[in-house]
């Protein structure tokens, strides 16, 4: 029983790429000095939370769809 598709397996890579970039955007924010500001780095965590867990839900619903 194979439930991951490409589709599935392209929104978990996407779902790991946010959730790096808000642990960095984290651990950026409480260094002292953000690289890129820390208005744009305030951006990035913003954005980054609600993407990981849209992305999550978006592959564990696929995969779901996908049970033969």
């Amino acid at each position: 029983m194979n439930v991951m598709t490409p589709k599935s397996g392209l929104f978990l890579a996407v779902c790991c790429v946010t959730a790096i970039a808000a642990v960095g955007s984290v651990f950026e924010l409480t260094s002292g000095e953000p690289k890129f500001g820390t208005q744009i780095t305030a951006i990035i965590l913003a954005l980054s939370i609600p993407l990981t867990g849209l992305f999550f839900f978006a592959a564990v619903r696929d995969a779901r769809a996908n049970i033969k």
